[in-house]
């Protein structure tokens, strides 16, 4: 048997041997009268696990079974349709994970993520319903990133090889792991934001925009910095992250006050909405800035 050995960023050496020919890990599923959300969720459920090849089986696969199963083939990075017929589904994932590392990964979704924030708060200033519906659709791709991270994480949980070993440890897996859930949280308040301007007839009061605006670009600027004390495992940024948010606080209930002054009922409640989001995403980049603490606090 032929071995190959592995460099651990910490000098370690890891023996890990070469199968060749190895059978793909398999999963067969029996989706009868499994449709909807729950036939959605068991199939992220496989995915997530690792299974290489998933095969669903049944006496008479519905053609509203089937638009189930490609609609989360687009949601997932990797997985395809290899074979189809009446009674038989079988996906397969064709992506190599060292194709894109964990830490790529990640920051890749906070490039996202950071766009479709700024791209949500200019739709709300300029009422533009189109653009506030491509940030909703790019939603679905930090979906998709976050649940492949999702998975390979859990794969070197069970003793799978570690992708990018050379440059990552298990330990800054399992911290860029942590890292990844706040973002993908945030893309979802920067969705919530677009939502509210798709429904804006008419332009949000200056004073009261310039402030949500400029509320937005502090928050995300101190997100950036919390991802740049990961990367980075700078202790003294991410300790004045978390102050700075912390900071905000009376910045939001003003805010708040100012909306509250507003005319139009169902305008308090829309623009009550994006700055409850706001401070959600405060709250989320404060998240990230712990996780540096706890990863930086490893190499010290």
């Amino acid at each position: 048997m032929r071995v190959s050995l592995l460099t651990q960023p910490d000098g370690k050496l890891v023996i890990d041997p070469i199968l060749e020919g190895q059978a793909l890990k398999t999963k067969k599923i029996d989706i009868t009268d499994c449709e909807g959300n729950a036939l959605e969720r068991d199939i992220i459920a496989a995915y997530i696990y690792g299974y290489d090849r998933i095969e669903f089986t049944s006496k008479r696969i519905l053609s509203e079974q089937k638009q189930i199963i490609r609609k989360v083939c687009y949601k997932l990075i990797g997985p395809e349709i290899i074979e189809e017929s009446a009674n038989c589904v079988v996906i397969q994932d064709l992506l190599n994970p060292s194709e894109l590392p964990i830490k790529k990964g990640v920051h890749r979704m906070f490039l996202i993520t950071s766009s479709m924030q700024e791209d949500a708060i200019r739709a709300l200033r300029t009422v533009d319903h189109d653009l506030a519906l491509d940030v909703s659709q790019r939603d679905d791709e930090v979906d998709r990133l976050y649940l492949m991270i999702s998975k390979q994480f859990r794969s070197v949980l069970c003793g799978g090889r570690i992708p990018d070993s050379s440059e990552t440890s298990i330990e800054e897996y399992h911290d860029f792991r942590m890292a990844a859930s706040p973002l993908e949280r945030i893309a979802d308040h920067a969705q919530r934001i677009a939502n509210v301007a798709s429904k804006l007839e008419t332009a949000v009061r200056a004073d009261v925009m310039e402030e949500i605006e400029d509320l937005s670009n502090t928050y995300m600027e101190l997100v950036k910095q919390a991802m740049d004390s990961l990367y980075n495992a700078d202790t003294p940024l991410a300790n004045k992250v978390i102050d700075g948010i912390n900071s905000m606080r009376p910045r939001v209930k003003e805010l708040n006050a100012s909306i509250l002054n507003l005319e139009s009922h169902e305008t308090m409640i829309s623009l009550g909405m994006v700055v409850d989001s706001l401070s959600r995403i405060g709250d989320l980049g404060s998240n990230i800035a712990e996780v540096a603490i706890n990863s930086s606090i490893r190499d010290k």
